[in-house]
């Protein structure tokens, strides 16, 4: 037997326990330690505000229900291969599943988690794979003057792979000074938006905000491009094009991970990105991002909190019975 979250009506959450059928050839199946909470999308789904022309895109790969009630929705967990292929069997690996106990997947699906990233932070390779995906976009380089605005998971993300490339100076802006200590321990500078840098060559908006799109706008230099990163739903979205928009000649380019930028595209399969990306959380100063966390029994209760707009802190990680805080790698 195994239980899913399913976000059953508008503000609604429980828990359904289901039959697991005979593993099938080619999948193995999963006993889940642990799933990511993408909070920006998931509070759309939990209020029901993914709009119709969007069903289609917007379904999870391994998504049950329809939307926009009842859905079993998520995109993040990570687990141990308990049955499947000999050379995967006993393996830490990511999925890309809803939030759910045990589960079964095409292999193809289950990227093993690399040495030195623990199962709490490999929680974290979707997020890692939409700022990878955003840095390509933006064509950000060396030295450039770099603002991030909007201090959450992918925001932080964002600022912290920018800050590796050589001589950039990289600021994240948010309304929530407390995001602050979070930005200094990856190495990266804090502002609130009235101290906002300028004349910045790349922006990056992940604010999801009408304020934070504007300040963005505001950050970037001439010629300057601001990768909008921010999913709004069906909510119509005010943009200051006014000003000084045209004068500087401003570009808005949206970054999203279904269609990565261009000169990637030929070379780089989903399953490429999602491996990169586990990698490139080896680093243990990125735990800061995965401190909250939610049991798995107590989700139906927490979960309409956390995901209500306005919430405080990142969105936390789901625990499921059984998970240990140290399991890591390949076993």
């Amino acid at each position: 037997m195994a239980s899913a979250i399913w976000y059953e009506a508008e503000g609604a959450v429980t828990v359904r326990t289901e039959a697991m059928p005979p593993l099938v050839s080619g999948h193995g199946r999963v006993r889940t330690l642990f799933s990511g909470i993408s909070r920006g999308t998931e509070r759309l789904v939990l209020g029901g505000d993914v709009p119709a022309s969007e069903w289609t895109r917007m379904r999870a790969p391994l998504q049950a229900g329809d939307f926009p009630f009842p859905v079993k929705y998520g995109y993040s967990a990570v687990g141990v291969v308990e049955a499947g292929p000999p050379g995967l069997t006993g393996r830490t690996v990511f999925c890309l599943h809803p939030h759910q106990s045990r589960f079964d997947a095409p292999v193809c699906m289950l990227i093993p988690v690399p040495d030195g990233v623990p199962a709490r932070r490999a929680t974290l390779a979707a997020n890692m794979e939409t700022a990878l995906n955003a840095l390509w976009d933006a064509d950000a380089g060396p030295a450039d003057r770099i603002a991030v605005i909007g201090a959450g998971v992918v925001g932080l993300l964002i600022a912290y792979l920018a800050s590796r490339l050589p001589g950039t100076e990289v600021t994240v802006c948010d309304i929530d000074a407390s995001r602050a200590e979070m930005a200094r321990s990856l190495g990266v500078c804090f502002a609130e938006p009235s101290a906002a840098p300028a004349d910045c060559d790349v922006v990056f908006h992940a604010s999801a905000t009408e304020a934070g799109l504007a300040t963005a706008l505001t950050c970037a230099g001439v010629e300057a491009a601001v990768i909008e990163l921010s999913w709004y739903g069906d909510r119509p979205v005010a943009v200051p094009l006014g000003g000084a928009f045209h004068a500087r000649r401003l570009r808005l380019v949206a970054s999203q991970v279904g269609m990565v930028a261009p000169g990637r595209r030929p070379r780089w399969p989903h399953a490429r990105r999602l491996a990169a990306a586990l990698a490139l959380l080896r680093d243990a100063r990125l735990d800061v991002l995965t401190r909250g966390t939610i049991e798995f029994g107590d989700a139906p209760r927490r979960l309409p909190a956390v995901l209500a707009q306005g919430a405080l802190g990142l969105a936390p990680v789901i625990r499921y019975p059984g998970a240990s805080e140290a399991a890591t790698g390949p076993a």
